[in-house]
């Protein structure tokens, strides 16, 4: 039996390309809380983004609570710790230092067993479709052009999304004028998505997706507070672009509510529970009929992506892409406009940290 030796963490903590924000929040950096689950020669590794306390977290609750155990052991592991943070509270910074623990041991035995994960989700090295995700509410429209013409004309990815609901919903010509710079940048044959962060109001949020439907936007993320699951409904019933949320779910109960208010559901392995909890959510959303969107941190979803039917796309997210591409070596290729997973045959998610890029980023 192959145990599980040692756990260990590192924070890293990577500035963006410029400030950005979206309608409901600003930042000008990226923390990646980075865990290894050592066996023998092996290592896996996985990560959440988010507060440095994550890793206090993995240190001080989660560690001594998996060391020792069997590694091929992910859902005993799983259960485990959240058992253990019952008093510490889940949700929130918790939930993602389990996810982040949860990442690297299917990572491990991805390595143990010498196989990409897809394959051994029960998956294969297929092509998984990709969307890029950016157009921060801090660019011009010349910077956001340029951004997504980067996607639409160097990458040939045929899927983007902008942000929208600036300064939480009071700037609303603004942001139709943004969706009508981005219709004409990327042209009629690129599908177009938006992301309001939670920043509109109920009926505020129909009447700008009645003119989001005007320029052929598909998707409308987080239209209101994903918090306000009656008003995500109202706004479903109401609109013609898919109304989506889910990526703040930390449990199989949120996705649970979560299903019957949306057209499709997001998850977030680095939130959720790691491929664990992000492999119940997308079964719960197959029972309802819809399908699963992988959020955000590209990498760590591209193998579970492949494995599971209903998955409908991967964000291809500017922020987590480059810090991902910084700190590891081993990262997919989305020209085209989709990512193959496990196509080069390396075990676990593929990725390999690369200590003298990211030492300098390190800062804990």
């Amino acid at each position: 039996m192959s145990t599980v030796e040692r756990i260990g963490v590192r924070v890293y903590t990577v500035p963006t390309d410029a400030p950005e924000a979206d309608g409901t929040l600003a930042w000008d950096r990226t923390t990646l809380v980075l865990v290894e689950a050592v066996s023998g020669r092996h290592t896996g590794t996985g990560w959440t983004y988010g507060a440095p306390a994550a890793g206090a977290v993995v240190r001080e609750e989660l560690a001594d609570l998996v060391t020792g155990r069997d590694a091929h052991d992910t859902a005993g592991a799983h259960e485990a710790m959240n058992r253990a943070v019952r008093n510490t509270g889940r949700p929130g910074l918790v939930a993602g230092a389990v996810s982040a623990v949860d990442l690297a041991l299917w990572d491990l035995r991805g390595h143990l067993l010498d196989l990409p994960l897809a394959r051994l989700l029960g998956g294969a090295a297929r092509p998984v479709p990709v969307y890029g995700s950016g157009g921060f509410t801090t660019y011009s429209d010349k910077r956001m052009t340029r951004q997504l013409r980067g996607w639409t004309e160097d990458q040939g990815i045929p899927r983007v999304k902008i942000k929208i609901g600036e300064s939480r919903g009071t700037r609303e010509r603004r942001d139709l004028a943004r969706v009508r710079a981005a219709r004409a940048a990327v042209g009629d044959r690129t599908e177009l998505y938006t992301d309001a962060n939670g920043g509109y109001r109920r009926k505020q949020a129909v009447r700008i997706g009645d003119a989001l439907a005007d320029q052929g936007v598909t998707w409308f993320e987080e239209p209101v507070s994903s918090d306000d699951l009656t008003g995500l409904r109202l706004v479903r019933d109401a609109v013609r672009p898919d109304v989506t949320a889910g990526e703040y779910g930390y449990d199989p109960a949120y996705f649970a509510r979560m299903v019957p208010a949306v057209d499709c559901l997001q998850a977030d392995a680095t939130r959720c529970g790691g491929l664990t909890g992000w492999l119940r959510a997308a079964a719960l959303a197959e029972a309802h009929g819809l399908d699963v969107s992988a959020h955000c941190a590209p990498h760590l979803h591209a193998h579970v992506a492949a494995a599971v039917p209903n998955c409908r796309h991967l964000e291809w997210f500017h922020d987590h892409v480059a810090v991902e591409r910084l700190l590891f070596d081993g990262a997919l290729d989305p020209a085209g406009g989709t990512v193959t997973p496990g196509a080069d045959g390396a075990p676990g998610h593929g990725l390999r940290l690369a200590p003298a890029r990211a030492a300098p980023y390190r800062t804990a």
